[in-house]
Formats: C-alpha cells, sequence, structure tokens
C-alpha cells in the first residue's frame, strides 16, 4: 500500500492496539523487519514502511536525504495514517531518523527504541572535504556490471547467503542497482558521514534535548557502531535505557527473539509506570 507524503510510501501494517512504527537501516527496506513483525503485532498495531528513496517508495532525484528529511517523512505518515503518536522504532540510519523525530515533533512520540543507531562521528572524518564537493546524483551512473556488486555485496555482508539475511541482500540489490535507488543511497550515506557532531546545530550537542524515553540496543559484535558509543549517550542523555546484545548490527535479523522481547519490555514498563 502507498502513502502520499513527501514522496509516495510503500508500507505493510499488521496487529492492532498503540501504534508502533518501524524504520529501517540504510540500503535496507520494511521487509528486514520481518523476523519480528508478527510477533510484535500481537500486541501492537505495527507499521513497517519504505522511507523516501529505499524500497517500493518514491525516489525523488534531488531530495536531502539527511535525518531531517527523512523524519518529515515520518511525521507525514503519522499524519496521513491519522496517528497522533506513536512509538519509533529504528536501526541503524533508521535508529538516528527516529532521534530526529524525537528532537523535532516530541510531542508525537510516545518513545523511542535505537537498535545499534547511527551517530555522528567523534573521529576525524578525512574525506569530508571531498564529499562535500561530490553530488549524491552522480549515483546514477553504475560503473561497475552487476556480478560484481552483487558478489562484492554478499562477501561484505556477513551471513549475506543465509535465511533472513539473504533476503535483506537481495532487496538492496533491487533498490540500489536501479539509478535513483542508488542515488538515494548515496545521498544518504554521504549524509551520515557529513554530519557535524558539535557546533550549534551539532548531533552530540543536540541530544541531550531528546524528551521521549528512550532505549538503546547494542550489538557486541557490532563494527559499524561500536557499542563504545553507549558511553557518548549516556553522558548525553542520562536518563536513558541501555542493552547490549550478542549480536553485530542488525539485531531484529540477528537476534529477533531477543529483539522483540527488549522493545516489549521497554514499552510495558512504561505502561506499568503509568499504572502505578
Amino acid at each position: 500500500m502507498l502513502l502520499e507524503s513527501v514522496a509516495p510510501l510503500a508500507f505493510t501494517r499488521a496487529g492492532s492496539g498503540e501504534p508502533l512504527v518501524l524504520i529501517h537501516a540504510l540500503g535496507a527496506d520494511r521487509r528486514m523487519w520481518d523476523p519480528v513483525m508478527e510477533t510484535l503485532a500481537l500486541e501492537r498495531d505495527v507499521i513497517a514502511f519504505d522511507l523516501p528513496g529505499f524500497g517500493d517508495s518514491g525516489k525523488p532525484l534531488r531530495a536531502a536525504y539527511d535525518a531531517p528529511f527523512f523524519a518529515r517523512a515520518v511525521v507525514a505518515t503519522l499524519d496521513a495514517l491519522g496517528l497522533r503518536r506513536a512509538v519509533i522504532v529504528g536501526n541503524s540510519m533508521g535508529g538516528r531518523v527516529a532521534l530526529e523525530v524525537g528532537l523535532t515533533a516530541p510531542e508525537r512520540v510516545d518513545r523511542v527504541v535505537l537498535l545499534a543507531p547511527s551517530l555522528a562521528w567523534l573521529r576525524d572524518r578525512p574525506w569530508a572535504p571531498l564529499l562535500r564537493l561530490v553530488p549524491p546524483q552522480l549515483g546514477v551512473v553504475q560503473p561497475a556490471p552487476r556480478p560484481v556488486v552483487e558478489a562484492i555485496v554478499r562477501r561484505l555482508i556477513p551471513g549475506g547467503a543465509d535465511g533472513w539475511t539473504a533476503a535483506g541482500v537481495d532487496e538492496f540489490l533491487r533498490s540500489y542497482l536501479s539509478p535513483r535507488g542508488r542515488a538515494a543511497f548515496y545521498g544518504a550515506a554521504r549524509n551520515i558521514y557529513l554530519e557535524e557532531p558539535h557546533g550549534p546545530d551539532g548531533f552530540w550537542t543536540r541530544l541531550p534535548a531528546l524528551a521521549p524515553p528512550s532505549l538503546f540496543v547494542w550489538g557486541r559484535r557490532d563494527t559499524l557502531v561500536p557499542r563504545a558509543f553507549a558511553r557518548h549517550v549516556a553522558e548525553a542523555l542520562p536518563g536513558s535505557e541501555h542493552l547490549e546484545l550478542s549480536c553485530g548490527h542488525v539485531p531484529q535479523l540477528e537476534r529477533p527473539r531477543e529483539t522483540h522481547d527488549a522493545i516489549l519490555r521497554f514499552l510495558d514498563s512504561a505502561r506499568e509506570c503509568c499504572m502505578a
């Protein structure tokens, strides 16, 4: 099903109860939530959608593809579905988007769950000056043949030939191998790398203003967002909750039962506090 917001958005909806929105990672789509969606839908009204530029959603060529752009798409989706508030769950880039919604539209967010969220880099970014000069629209050109790209992707992603991870790789390739999907991927990846950590609009400067209660889930074997980031987050958000799982960067694919249980425990604790 498609929604019109900043672009036509494809989404899947299941279950009933309090709304819970699932936001996918860079290069992924709503299907990355399949391992947990059915069980979450036993207790919640679950909506998983493809961000603009990814999956089956529209792919505007000149969109910003940064966290504020995606956050506006999430709020527009809530509006289109008639939802005043929702729990927002995001993985990797989707976690960064969930944080942006919580920072810019806290009145629309009950709680946020961040699964290995992408966060502004704290170390040097040597390629930043060059990347600022390169328009992401150059991604419409694919210099490498499809078999070469597919072989590289499957080799880089652990478990890329098996189970849920293999399905995720297939969906990534389906989008990436289209010109507009490739431009969106490069645009979003570029913005993740270039996000300023400090200064008036810096991510770490703004993070302490996050109002909705938050749960951060870290993977002990995550090589993209190391669990060492938990210390920096805890300093910025002393009231945030943290959980480590024995997995890499995508808990809902690698440890679906533990991820499902962690989300529901966090949400149930909110319900118990309200009833106390």
